[in-house]
């Protein structure tokens, strides 16, 4: 079923930022707490700085009237720079590819697109682009259709 949430980047304090979210709206993390230490290694890429490994790679968690909130730790370790204004994006989770590629070719256009959609290693169909107002998109289609 498709969904939109929103996602948020910490620099390193993902873990603490969830756990005073999750004691404002209550409930449960989703699937639980995905670390850094389970992505696998990358062909071609340095091996992941042990201080890394316990970082949080995605979160979730429901808030108010199914709206979900997902967050993800991202350290100047890994080529990231957290600042206000990179650090929120709206993400779509589309039915199918064909309409994850479909929002993703139209809300990129005149804009820039930061990783094109590709096959990634949990299953999903991902991507992201910052559309031509500066709006950061994230999209993840779990979808084989």
């Amino acid at each position: 079923m498709a969904r939109v949430s929103t996602y948020l980047n910490f620099p390193r304090n993902t873990e603490e930022a969830f756990n005073f979210y999750k004691s404002v709206f209550g409930g449960e993390f989703i699937e639980g707490v995905h670390r850094f230490s389970e992505v696998p290694p990358q062909e071609g890429q340095p091996p992941m700085a042990e201080e890394d490994k316990h970082l949080i790679m995605h979160i979730t968690l429901p808030i108010l009237g199914g709206h979900v909130l997902m967050g993800t730790d991202a350290p100047a370790t890994m080529g990231f720079n957290v600042q206000f204004g990179n650090n929120i994006y709206i993400n779509l989770e589309p039915d199918t590819r064909v309409e994850t590629q479909r929002l993703f070719d139209a809300l990129s256009a005149g804009g820039k697109v930061e990783m094109q959609l590709s096959e990634m290693f949990w299953g999903g169909y991902f991507g992201s682009c910052k559309d031509k107002y500066g709006v950061q998109w994230m999209f993840n289609c779990t979808s084989k259709e």
